[in-house]
């Protein structure tokens, strides 16, 4: 299956080209990067630290998915939508793990799917998704009198807060309790606050270092309290689990689906 690597310089780039050369039944198609980057016009696979391997980074988008079967993407909202609308220009496979995307991009995402085969999701690890799993089912569990608090950690350069991995997991505990999230989630403290609110669920962000990724979801109730908590010690979990996604929804129909569709784990939530 022949991929494309959009945002081909960057870290998460780099890692995705390295995981596409160690993965079976896939091999690099194209690297694309954004118009003036300094990539522009180099191997692809020596700026992921690899043998050279002919393929040149473009900034030409439209020929690259031309060409692919599919495309991975980690970019950026704005981007990624361009990406998305190309994709189903092409009727390819779009493998998006872009967060900070806002719920205004839900319709153009979902017109895309019409003719793409779209797997979003805030985060592409197997464990990541099964944690989600859990949250969720601990969350129809234990009942409102348990505060369900969110804590994330990243490195100093990522740019959105919450996490994708964070909002994805605050989904699953607000659907276990059948609750909407945006009504549910509390982002900010600050000052006098008063007392915890019930029912709501908190997010705590840091941000610091080379961390890839912490996520812990807490329960607490009185007297007691379980952590259900993933670590990541490298964010080519994140890259296999994308080639992962991109060669199951190779054969599905054209539409929108999710890590938990991947991973066969949509009949546990």
């Amino acid at each position: 299956m022949g991929l494309v690597v959009v945002g081909a310089s960057g870290r998460m780039g780099r890692s995705l080209i390295r995981a596409i050369d160690g993965i079976e039944g896939v091999h690099l198609a194209a690297a694309v990067e954004r118009t003036g980057s300094d990539a522009i016009g180099r191997d692809a696979a020596e700026l992921a630290g690899l043998p050279s391997s002919g393929v040149l980074v473009t900034d030409d988008a439209l020929a690259a998915f031309a060409h692919a079967e599919g495309v991975v993407d980690f970019t950026a909202p704005e981007a990624s939508l361009e990406f998305a609308d190309l994709a189903a220009q092409a009727r390819i496979v779009h493998v998006l793990g872009t967060t900070g995307m806002s719920s205004d991009c839900d319709a153009r995402i979902k017109a895309a799917a019409r003719h793409a085969r779209i797997v979003k999701s805030g985060n592409m690890s197997l464990g990541v998704n099964l944690l989600s799993v859990l949250v969720r089912q601990a969350a129809r569990a234990l009942g409102p009198d348990w505060d369900i608090e969110v804590l994330e950690m990243h490195h100093k350069h990522k740019v959105d807060a919450p996490s994708g991995t964070a909002l994805l997991l605050g989904q699953a505990a607000a659907d276990g309790r059948g609750v909407d999230l945006e009504d549910a989630s509390v982002r900010v403290r600050d000052g006098i606050t008063g007392a915890r609110e019930e029912g709501s669920i908190g997010f705590a962000t840091l941000r610091g270092g080379s961390v890839v990724g912490e996520h812990s979801v807490l329960f607490a109730a009185e007297g007691e309290m379980v952590e259900l908590r993933h670590e990541a010690l490298d964010r080519s979990i994140f890259a296999r689990g994308a080639v992962k996604a991109a060669l199951w929804a190779r054969h599905q129909k054209p539409g929108l689906y999710s890590m938990h569709d991947v991973l066969g784990l949509t009949a546990s939530v």
